[in-house]
Formats: structure tokens, C-alpha cells, sequence
């Protein structure tokens, strides 16, 4: 008879989440890992295989997390480009607020991974696929509506503004000077 689960599976891959986000895959180790999540070493493996396949499953709970912010920030009724600006602004208060400087796991993971790690590269940049599709149907949305009139390739735009908005979290993880962080997002706006 199969022994029944006393942990929440979602929970505890939010726990492995924070690991990795906190440590990078590398650094965090199995131990590191159960005690966060605070299950067993077999049960680790039993629900969500090894650490690899544990990582890859956080990288997936990071974007159904943290990219539906992104998502529900740019599709609120109203300005686009008041939308886009609360986006710039909320990476720069989340920026100055982190004090672990943990910076975006999905960037964090491009840098160490991707470049070795297909898995890691298919996750990336399905997450930059669809972070890139929410900016380029929030810009049709503001082209449509009149706020932006002279943007001509709101594809090219809108991959502009997801670099440069990981550009700017990575900064975040380096400094903590609001007035460097706010004038990447002032001239990166500037293009709208």
C-alpha cells in the first residue's frame, strides 16, 4: 500500500523555488533543499525526482508565479503606458526591497544554465516568449488606443523593453541607488 503524502506538493515546490532563487542550482544542495521544504530526501525524490528535474519544476512555479504579475500588471483596463511605467516602477521597489538580492530566478538561471543546460534554455526562453508576448499585445493595445502612435515594430519594442527590464533587475542585485535604476527605466520608457 502506497504511503500517503503528508506535505502540500505546491508548497513545498514553492519552497524549492525560494532554494534555488536564493542559491542558484549549483550552490543548493539536497540538504539545503529538504530542510527549506521540510520533507524527507526520499520524498524529495518520489514527488519530484532529482535535483535537476526539481529545478526545472521551480523554474515553471516561478513563472506561473511571478510572470502572472507581469502579465495581470499589463493587461489592466486603462493606459498602457501608465501600465508599462508601474512595471519599471515595481522592479525598481522590488530592487531596493530585496535585501538578499535574489534579482529574477528566470535571469538568475539564464546566466548560470542556460548556456550548458537545454532544459534550462527551453524554460528560459519559453519565459522570455511570454514575457516578450505580454508587452507586444499591451503595445498593439496602446497602438490601438492612440497612445502610441509612432511605434512602428511593436515586436522589436516590446523584446527591447523585456531585455531591458532584466537588464534593470540585474542591476538591482548590484546597486541600490534609486536614481541609477530610475534613469534606465526614464530612457528605456522614452522609447514609447
Amino acid at each position: 500500500m502506497a504511503r500517503h503524502k503528508e506535505f502540500d506538493r505546491d508548497k513545498a515546490l514553492h519552497k524549492a523555488m525560494e532554494v534555488f532563487w536564493s542559491r542558484g542550482y549549483e550552490a543548493a544542495s539536497i540538504q539545503h533543499l529538504v530542510r527549506h521544504m521540510r520533507i524527507n530526501r526520499q520524498s524529495l525524490y518520489d514527488t519530484f525526482g532529482d535535483k535537476h528535474a526539481l529545478y526545472l519544476q521551480a523554474l515553471d512555479r516561478y513563472r506561473e508565479v511571478e510572470g502572472r504579475k507581469l502579465f495581470e500588471r499589463l493587461e489592466r483596463p486603462g493606459s498602457v503606458k501608465k501600465s508599462l511605467q508601474q512595471v519599471f516602477e515595481s522592479v525598481i521597489e522590488e530592487a531596493l526591497g530585496d535585501r538578499r538580492r535574489r534579482g529574477c530566478f528566470m535571469g538568475n538561471a539564464m546566466s548560470e544554465l542556460a548556456g550548458r543546460c537545454k532544459d534550462t534554455a527551453d524554460k528560459t526562453c519559453g519565459n522570455m516568449a511570454a514575457a516578450e508576448g505580454a508587452f507586444y499585445r499591451a503595445l498593439l493595445r496602446g497602438k490601438k488606443e492612440g497612445e502610441f502612435k509612432g511605434i512602428r515594430q511593436p515586436r522589436a519594442v516590446a523584446r527591447f523593453l523585456y531585455c531591458s527590464l532584466q537588464g534593470l533587475v540585474l542591476m538591482g542585485k548590484a546597486t541600490q541607488d534609486r536614481k541609477t535604476l530610475e534613469d534606465v527605466a526614464k530612457v528605456t520608457l522614452s522609447v514609447l
